[in-house]
């Protein structure tokens, strides 16, 4: 149990200095992580997204809390506030973080978020109108997806 939340924190810490390296250093081989706006089934997905996403944070801030930890699984509670580049909008994001673990390593990690009041703060809007909506949903997974891959082919 010690194993798994010091790995949490090591995700966390490196999270806050926007270390991709040292977080990647926190998944399995066989990881993968889910969120609103991610569904990533390999360790090659999950590098891409943080790569890109610490590369392009601006105005970034994070913390978290209620670490907790058990045999196999856990979780903690985190605050980012970031500037979302697409739309240079302010965004606050209340995340619940869960994870199952192997050989110390997270090999799930699952975020979930109010997406509806995300988009609101993202998107503006068109996010009032439609955050709450299945199609604006997928639109950004698709839009967010496609910018991945084209960040892991770029660099």
């Amino acid at each position: 149990m010690i194993e798994n939340e010091e790995t949490i924190h090591k995700l966390y810490s490196a999270l806050q200095t926007l270390n991709h390296k040292g977080m990647i250093q926190c998944y399995h081989p066989e990881a993968t992580f889910r969120d609103p706006v991610f569904e990533l089934n390999s360790k090659d997905e999950i590098t891409g997204m943080w790569t890109m996403l610490c590369k392009s944070a601006k105005a970034f801030e994070f913390h978290y809390d209620e670490v907790w930890t058990e045999e196999y699984e856990g979780g903690a509670i985190l605050n980012a506030e970031y500037l979302f580049s697409q739309t240079n909008r302010m965004v606050h994001n209340h995340i619940h973080a869960r994870f199952k673990f192997k050989n110390g390593l997270i090999i799930e990690h699952v975020d979930t978020f109010d997406f509806w009041k995300w988009s609101r703060q993202a998107l503006g809007f068109p996010g009032v109108v439609l955050g709450w909506s299945s199609l604006l949903q997928r639109k950004v997974q698709n839009q967010a997806y496609t910018n991945m891959k084209r960040f892991m082919r770029e660099n």
